[in-house]
């Protein structure tokens, strides 16, 4: 076997980095030239229709049939100017994937000819069979019918010969089946209740849309090296890998001089990104070895999602082209750093306002911070389901790895702007304030700018940190959907500034002054919100300890985690807002175990079929080799030498039997407990089965195999070593 590791490493040290050569004219000269955007409709669409499709966009407002056609003529009509031949409905479905249905555009008509035709009814509507998706028991699997509905806020864009239309993915029942549904829903609640809050401050704040800047994280690794590893090649992470003699510990890889091969790969991935609009500005080399970072120009959240959806797809394909595979896996190797996808997010109004951003004055300040505090008593009241949103079988690798954040929810702020929530608390007591106070307060207030200008440190073992005009939600793993995490926090953001505005308006109707009754109520949630406030270091043993004592939870797995989806509190404010109903939240949580039971499933069978068919018999036969040699000493040297000169040959053949030995009747145990989860019906159970009964064999049977990678000769061993999957170039 081992000749298939030297001919894949061969191949790998044989590569060399292809040229790309940036299009004439720079990126402006390209960008977004593959996107139906505002330039491409104003050429191929009517002024009407145009104005249609931006009012759906900018106001929300509903296309009608009849100026859906035309929009699918111009659409069309730029879309073949371009070479396409076919158009898909492109979804998220609840794989955590995308999803395509390819239709040629023509059609035969009588006398054995053929028209093209594209029309409204084509662009609104499709009809996939959802059969096979994910739905959580929302329907059977006889019900194919599902049904995909455009969303005319994400513009159309192509890949390859095929126009692809961003779309919503329902049932027949009208079910939501996607990521993107509940998303726009969110969006469209945080709106209101957001703007609702700003005309306390501001009169011309007509709307508000949430924004988001994602931060990816991928390992790159050389496709021959990843084929001839087949964990990684069908669990995303490697199963077994001794630890290198260099790893990152010297820190010299992160924000160091990218590889040729890398940067010719991520040159080619921008010039690919900048045609379809994604505004990928900034690569670098991440902490561990191989491992690198790409982030785009915040963009409105809807938008922002496709985007990163739609760039993890053109990452792999771009990658084999420059024979590398990216691995998007939380935790694909052992013993370094994992990959996330920082979320940082914001608001920001129709007045060009970031509503997380501090101004100019004492009132555009208290806007700010009534929006920063709204935030803290927002995750501080549902931090158990932000846990939920970002838990995967993936990230519970990462998760408080002294690498990533920690599972306990915090939030940092920085010691600048916790003293100055510390003096809003202690300066605003329950009564009315004295006009000095006031004042003074309004003073301090106006000084936020100048406090936050050299406060900009960033607290990497923070899950939700404030790094100056945005929030950054650290825990999302880098392979999920961002939809996931932004519906919960657009949702918990909406649920607390309807409370807001509710509290506020109650000390208005009493006859307090507007100020004053936002003051009195900002007071209320600092006090109310302040055990998740946490400054130090979320890596240490000292936080797990205080966390408890503050009554943070710790959910450490994804079985338990998941749970906090069937709190009746969540599940009635998602349906309060319009934004899930009970029943697909219910689905949600029977699909995301069932997610995690396939995952623990799929990795324990790779790791039997792996340790018993690649690892043992190549184990036996050096271990064979040094029998061999034992016998050729005694017969050369006599028993009396023999005795001094085997004792090391001796140790490593009986070391190699404990091991052989330990894999085997440990991957048998595994089997057994496999089994028994396999005959559970209910989710939660089998879950959690696979998580304390069967995962628990991962380590133990990793641990013999890594020993034995130690032990065995180099020539005889079957899979790339780490030090050849982390360090080739």
């Amino acid at each position: 076997m081992s000749h298939i590791r030297f001919k894949a490493l061969e191949e790998s040290l044989s590569r060399k980095p292809i040229i790309i050569d940036t299009p004439a004219g720079g990126v402006a000269a390209y960008y977004g030239e593959n996107v139906f955007g505002r330039d491409s409709m104003r050429l191929h669409l009517s002024e009407a229709a145009y104005e249609t499709v931006m009012a759906a966009v900018e106001k929300g407002e509903r296309i009608d049939r009849s100026m859906a056609e035309v929009i699918a003529a111009g659409m069309k009509s730029w879309s073949v100017s371009k070479g396409a031949t076919h158009y898909t409905h492109w979804f998220q479905p609840l794989t955590g994937t995308t999803a395509e249905k390819h239709d040629a555009f023509f059609e035969p008509v009588e006398g054995g000819r053929a028209i093209e035709r594209f029309g409204g009814s084509q662009l609104v509507q499709q009809e996939p069979d959802a059969s096979s998706f994910p739905s959580g028991g929302i329907r059977n699997t006889f019900e194919a019918r599902g049904y995909t509905a455009w969303d005319p806020t994400s513009p159309a864009f192509i890949i390859g010969d095929t126009l692809c239309i961003p779309t919503i993915f329902v049932s027949y029942t009208g079910d939501t089946l996607d990521f993107k549904s509940p998303l726009l829903k969110a969006l469209s609640a945080l709106d209101k209740a957001a703007v609702d809050v700003c005309q306390y401050f501001d009169k011309n704040v007509t709307k508000v849309i949430a924004t988001l800047g994602w931060e990816q994280e991928y390992f790159l690794v050389d496709e021959a090296l990843h084929n001839a590893r087949p964990d990684l090649a069908t669990t995303g992470r490697t199963l077994f890998g001794a630890v290198p003699a260099k790893g990152q510990q010297l820190d010299d890889h992160y924000f160091g001089s990218i590889p040729d091969r890398a940067t010719s790969f991520m040159r080619d991935l921008e010039i690919e990104a900048h045609k379809l609009g994604i505004p990928i500005k900034t690569r670098h080399n991440e902490v561990a070895p191989n491992q690198f970072e790409c982030a785009p120009i915040f963009e409105e959240i809807n938008l922002a999602v496709d985007h990163n959806q739609l760039l993890m797809d053109l990452m792999q394909k771009v990658a084999r082209r420059h024979n590398f595979c990216v691995l998007l896996h939380e935790k694909p190797y052992a013993g370094v750093n994992g990959s996330g996808k920082h979320n940082n997010w914001s608001m920001a109004t129709n007045t060009g306002k970031n509503l997380l951003s501090p101004g100019k004055t004492p009132k555009t300040n208290l806007q700010f911070l009534t929006f920063f505090i709204n935030t803290i008593k927002a995750f501080h009241d549902n931090d158990d389901l932000l846990r939920a949103t970002i838990a995967s079988a993936g990230n519970d690798h990462r998760l408080g790895a002294n690498e990533a954040p920690p599972a306990i929810m915090s939030v940092f702020l920085g010691s600048q702007l916790t003293s100055v929530l510390n003096e809003l608390e202690e300066k605003v007591k329950s009564g009315k304030m004295t006009p000095d106070q006031k004042t003074q307060l309004k003073l301090n207030i106006g000084k936020i700018p100048d406090i936050l200008l050299d406060n900009t440190d960033r607290n990497r073992t923070s899950p939700f940190a404030f790094t100056g005009n945005k929030f950054e939600f650290r825990a999302v793993g880098s392979a999920a959907n961002c939809s996931g995490a932004m519906t919960v926090v657009n949702t918990i953001m909406t649920d607390t500034l309807v409370q807001f505005k509710k509290d506020v308006d109650g000390l208005l109707a009493k006859g307090m002054e507007k100020d004053e009754a936002i003051f009195q109520i900002l007071r209320n949630y600092i006090v109310a919100s302040k055990r998740v406030r946490f400054e130090g270091n979320g890596y240490g043993e000292e936080w797990v300890k205080e966390a408890k004592k503050r009554g943070l939870n710790n959910f450490k797995t994804t079985p338990e985690a998941l749970e906090s989806w069937l709190n009746k509190k969540f599940v009635n404010m998602f349906v309060r807002h319009g934004v899930l109903t009970e029943r697909e939240q219910h689905a949600r949580y029977e699909i995301y175990l069932e997610t995690y039971v396939k995952k623990i499933q799929i990795e324990s069978r790779i790791m039997g079929d792996l340790a018993v068919n690649h690892i043992i018999p190549p184990a036996l036969q050096y271990q064979n080799t040094l029998i061999n040699n034992v016998r050729g000493l005694k017969e050369v040297l006599g028993a009396a030498e023999f005795k001094k000169g085997s004792v090391t040959q001796l140790e490593m053949i009986s070391e190699i039997s404990t091991h052989i030995n330990g894999i085997k009747a440990n991957v048998d145990a595994m089997i057994e407990e496999r089994k028994k989860a396999n005959n559970i019906a209910d989710w939660k159970k089998q879950a959690d089965s696979y998580c304390n009964k069967v995962k628990p064999y991962f380590e133990i049977i990793r641990d013999h195999v890594d020993r034995l990678e130690m032990i065995v000769a180099d020539e005889s061993w079957p899979l790339p070593k780490y030090r050849e999957l982390l360090f080739t170039k």
